[in-house]
């Protein structure tokens, strides 16, 4: 069996609303509402399953708010991104700064969302 592309991740997060809201602003995504109270968020051929903290027990019950780490990649030069991050009053964890991804060099910048998931968005270099 050979592994060929990532489908989704998910996060656990205390207010789904709240991130919904917080990735549409940030980083343009689409929120879609998968069935009733189940709601993922889109971009090109990828998704972000969000997984509210209090919710039925499921197989995924024990995942915690804050736990995600992951990275994006955009064609929007970071510089752009970051004065974008500024503007929204999102602090910068770290970088800009040169790091290995999936398919080469990068040039990235981390942030928390409102839960404290760290995301890196990239540029490939």
């Amino acid at each position: 069996m050979k592994v060929r592309a990532l489908d989704h991740i998910v996060l656990c997060v205390n207010d789904v609303p709240a991130t919904r809201r917080f990735y549409e602003r940030v980083l343009n995504m689409e929120s879609r509402e998968e069935r009733p109270g189940k709601w993922s968020l889109h971009f090109g051929t990828h998704k972000i399953s969000l997984q509210g903290a209090v919710t039925s027990p499921s197989i995924a019950c024990e995942t915690v708010p804050g736990s995600g780490n992951f990275c994006l990649l955009t064609d929007t030069p970071l510089e752009e991104f970051i004065l974008n991050l500024k503007r929204q009053g999102i602090a910068i964890v770290d970088g800009p700064g040169e790091r290995a991804g999936a398919m080469g060099k990068l040039l990235s910048v981390y942030f928390k969302d409102p839960d404290g998931n760290l995301v890196e968005v990239s540029n490939q270099l």
